[in-house]
Order: structure tokens, then sequence, then C-alpha cells
């Protein structure tokens, strides 16, 4: 794939009604310099991985833990807390190995290519708030895991099973009304046009949509995106400003007295005009909402549960075998929450790598049906130019290596979607 960054200088001649030699380049020098970052820190990590394994990290922290609980009056009999300190000591490690790099890739890459609109300050204040919104969930969720496997018997699996599937559905439920607003600010699609033609598009195809909100993705990048969440009769639909070519920041001039930059967010105009015309938004939501429709959501949801339940399964299969835990430096106890990462993380490893080719696989032909969708509704035409703009506007590189797009990427290629818009509708 790198070989194609790098040798694919001119626009090809199927790409020339579509893209213009300047954002092709502009694609392709973004997408290799996220190649090259991408190589390296995926090198560091299978380094610091292996070295840790290595060098009994695992252990180490561990009975570091077990000091801090101890000192704390909490011994060895007190499992849990030393499994909650121990995660901590884990996620504080990770998230301080992990900074630099993503200092690098928001403030070198974004920066250079022109999506990043934070400042430093708010890139910090947003690092503490996610990391201690995390912990928040975490320590609880992982805490209550830890006593269900404890006191569930021969059949805890089950239990811890059913557990997960409940706390996924409560997050889906309350992450977009009481998590992410944490982090960025929504508003209600005012009244207007739009609002009331994506509400008569819902209608058309009885999506039972409550509201419409706009997120001020803008603040922190300017790529763009678009998505629906809530259960049953409850659907919400969330619009990034980037998406909106009437709303987005980055399409206004400063107004009068204000110096275009405020505490926290910088205003970039280089990128010039960005987002979708509003026909192009409802193609845009026609596609999403075939997803919806033609019931990929809950595929989805039950795929994820099915492979839940199979590795908890085999969790309970495996658990029990001291050599597991031998191998990572564990003689003397086997800690479950240890079980759960050497399991979970290493044992099955080859497994979720062939599981996220099949899901990789599942997506694109997802994809390809929610735009057939979205043609049926008369949105060919939308489509095709809405998803030509968010390319350029994400400088996505329309050429691949077939292998590589195979087992990469979730969504087909952008010339491939716009032939099938073309083409007699799919299966």
């Amino acid at each position: 794939q790198r070989r194609v960054y790098r040798t694919t200088t001119h626009v090809p001649r199927e790409l020339g009604q579509i893209m213009d030699s300047e954002t092709f380049e502009k694609s392709r020098l973004y997408q290799l310099d996220k190649s090259t970052f991408s190589f390296w820190s995926g090198l560091y990590s299978e380094v610091e991985g292996t070295m840790i394994l290595l060098c009994g990290g695992i252990p180490f922290l561990w009975n570091l833990s077990g000091q801090i609980s101890g000192r704390a009056g909490f011994g060895p009999e007190y499992e849990i807390v030393q499994s909650l300190v121990f995660l901590l000591l884990a996620t504080l490690f990770s998230a301080v190995t992990g900074l630099p790099w993503s200092l690098y890739n928001t403030f070198v890459i974004e920066e250079k290519h022109g999506f990043n609109q934070q400042t430093l300050g708010f890139f910090f204040k947003d690092a503490i708030k996610k990391f201690i919104v995390t912990q928040c969930i975490l320590l609880p969720v992982t805490s209550l895991l830890l006593y269900i496997i404890k006191i569930g018997g021969d059949y805890f699996f089950i239990y811890a099973w059913l557990f997960t599937l409940v706390v996924s559905l409560v997050l889906v439920t309350i992450y977009a009304d009481y998590i992410a607003p944490l982090f960025d600010k929504f508003i209600p699609l005012p009244e207007g046009e739009l609002k009331q033609q994506i509400e008569t598009m819902a209608k058309s195809i009885d999506f039972p949509l409550t509201k419409v909100y706009v997120v001020e993705g803008s603040k922190r990048s300017s790529h763009s995106n678009a998505y629906f969440y809530g259960f049953f009769k409850n659907k919400r639909i969330v619009l990034f400003d980037t998406l909106l070519e009437d709303y987005s920041a980055l399409n206004k001039e400063p107004a009068e007295g204000e110096d275009g930059e405020n505490e926290e967010t910088k205003s970039k105009t280089k990128n010039k005009k960005q987002g979708c015309k509003n026909e192009e938004v409802l193609a845009v939501l026609g596609h999403e909402l075939g997803h919806w429709k033609l019931g990929h959501t809950v595929k989805n949801i039950i795929i994820s549960q099915m492979n839940s339940f199979l590795c908890f399964f085999l969790f309970a299969a495996l658990i029990g075998r001291k050599e597991l835990f031998a191998a990572f430096g564990f003689y003397d106890t086997q800690p479950t929450l240890i079980g759960l990462m050497i399991i979970f993380q290493f044992i099955f490893s080859p497994y979720n790598e062939v599981l996220s080719f099949c899901l990789t696989v599942l997506s694109r032909r997802f994809e390809f049906q929610a735009d057939a969708f979205a043609k049926e509704l008369g949105k060919a035409k939308d489509l095709y130019s809405a998803l030509i703009k968010l390319n350029k506007d994400n400088l996505g590189f329309p050429v691949s290596d077939w292998i590589f797009s195979m087992w990469h990427y979730s969504h087909p290629p952008l010339l491939e979607r716009l032939q099938a818009l073309k083409d007699a509708k799919q299966e």
C-alpha cells in the first residue's frame, strides 16, 4: 500500500472527472504520512509489549499493586481491590506511553494537513477528562465482573456474559446523552428546511426519530461524520457541523470584533469550503438510515454478543489451567483479572484477527446495501456527489492495493461505491 502511495502521483484516468490533481496530491501525501506514522507507532507498540512480557512487567505490576493495596489496609485476600489498583496503574502507564504518539499525530500530521483544530491546552484538558471518565466506568464495571466470576459457580460464564450485555446496552443508551456532551457541545438542529426534510424522510421509512442534533466537531478536527443512536421508539440523529456546508465553522469568517481564536479552539479557514449541501446531507442520512432499515445494527449486535458468549465459554474452560499463568510469570497465584488478560488479549489474538477480517467483509457488504437503499430513496445522484465531497474533505486516497483494501477497509473503496451507484441495484 505504501508503494501505491509513493508511485501513484497522477490522477488515474477513471478518477479524472471526480478529483482534481491538487486534491489528489494532498490526499496522497496525507495518507503517506499516516502510513509512516502507523508503521512506527505499531512497531513501538509491538516492541513495548514484547519487552513487558520478556522482562516480567505484568507480574511486577501485579506485585506493586499488592503492595499499594496492602499499605491501604487491603491484604492478599482482597483480590478485587488489588485488581483495580493494577488496572489503574496499567491504564495510566498506557496513557503516558501513548501520549507522545497522540501529540505527534495531532499536532504534526493532522496539523500539517489542515485537520487539527485543537490548542495544546484543549488537547491536555480533553485527555485528562477522557482518562477520568474512562476510570469512572472501567473500575466499577471490572469490580462487578470479577465479583460475578468469583461467586458464579460452574456457570459463571453465563452470568458474566449477561452482565457485559447489560453494561454494553446501558452504555450505548447513555453515551450520547450523558458521556459525549462532556467532550462536545450538542445543539438541536434549528427549525428550517433541512430539519423538515430529515423528519419527512425518517417518517417515510418509519424511522422513529425524536431529535436531531448538531455536534461541534470542528473544535477538535475538521473531519466529518454523522450517526444515529437510541433504542426502540426513541431514535436520535447526530450531524457533525463539519458535515453541513451551512453550519461548518470552517466556512465562516470570524465575526467582527472576534480574533478568530477562543480559549480552546483555533478557527482555520485554509480548508475553505467544506461540507455538503442539504440534498447531499439527506443522501448521507439515507445511507445511514438504510443500515437501520436493513437490520444491520441489530445483526452487528447479535454477532457481537454471540462472540462475547463464545469467548466467556472458552475462558471458563481455560481459566483453571495453571500452565497459562506460569507462562506469564504467575507461579503461585492465578488472579482472575490476569486470567482475563492472558486469555482475551493473548490466547484469543489469532482468533480475533480472523474474526476482524470476517467482520470487515460483512461491513463492506452492508455498506453496499445501505448505498443501494439510499438509491431506492432517489438519492443516488446526491449520494454520489456527497461521497466525492466527503472523500475530498477528509483527504481519502481513492487508489488502494487490493489485498490491503480487502483486509483493512471496512468501507468499500470510493470508486467501487460510485460504480455501484451508477449500476443496477445491488443485491
